[in-house]
């Protein structure tokens, strides 16, 4: 048991660092990111919001096709890849570099890398539970699929798009100052109450 959690460890640092190399000319932009998602001034959480809601404003007006706005966004994706690692070095100083910057640049690789690895062993669940379970896993998907396609007729595209982007936005935030955790304490609670409740009328 010890050696397989030595080898997972070993994984993990190796993946991380591999990350690392890959992202290095990323570094103070990553950084300046992380401290906006997580919130460190007040005023962040509405700046998040005014840039997404301006993003998804300009996006309604222009009213692409699907094929213009896939093209768009790679486009600006390409042209980031390319010039974040020239120009970040000029705008922020790499002589600025501190130890404590790249203890949080470790930190951050190592969690994109730990999100990763949580979102693979989600989907080799899924194909298990395939195996093992198939119509337990074909009513769970049918199920699923409905209630997102109920949901997609339900509400528009651009509207529903927006509300994903701005929610995965906030979430770090969120799960930083314990607003999430805080809600579903209080969920538990009433459901635990509610319990309580009909455990009573029963009797």
């Amino acid at each position: 048991m010890a050696e397989g959690d030595n080898r997972s460890t070993n994984l993990l640092a190796a993946e991380t660092a591999s990350l690392e190399e890959q992202l290095q000319g990323w570094g103070e932009v990553m950084l300046m990111a992380d401290k906006v998602l997580r919130w460190e001034r007040a005023w962040f959480p509405p700046a998040i919001m005014g840039v997404v809601s301006l993003v998804f404003l300009i996006i309604y007006y222009l009213d692409p096709s699907v094929l213009s706005g896939v093209s768009c966004f790679v486009m600006f994706l390409c042209l980031a890849d390319y010039l974040v690692p020239i120009l970040a070095p000029r705008i922020f100083g790499s002589n600025k570099w501190t130890t404590e910057q790249q203890q949080r640049f470790h930190e951050i690789c190592s969690n994109l890398v730990k999100t990763r690895r949580r979102a693979v062993g989600w989907w080799k669940r899924l194909f298990t539970l395939k195996e093992e379970k198939p119509k337990m896993y074909f009513m769970t998907m049918i199920i699923s699929l409905a209630a997102v396609a109920w949901v997609g007729q339900q509400v528009h595209n651009l509207l529903l798009t927006y509300l994903i982007v701005t929610s995965l936005l906030l979430l770090p935030g969120l799960n930083q100052h314990g607003i999430i955790l805080k809600y579903i304490g209080m969920a538990k609670r009433e459901i635990n109450k509610l319990l309580k409740q009909k455990e009573k009328k029963n009797e």
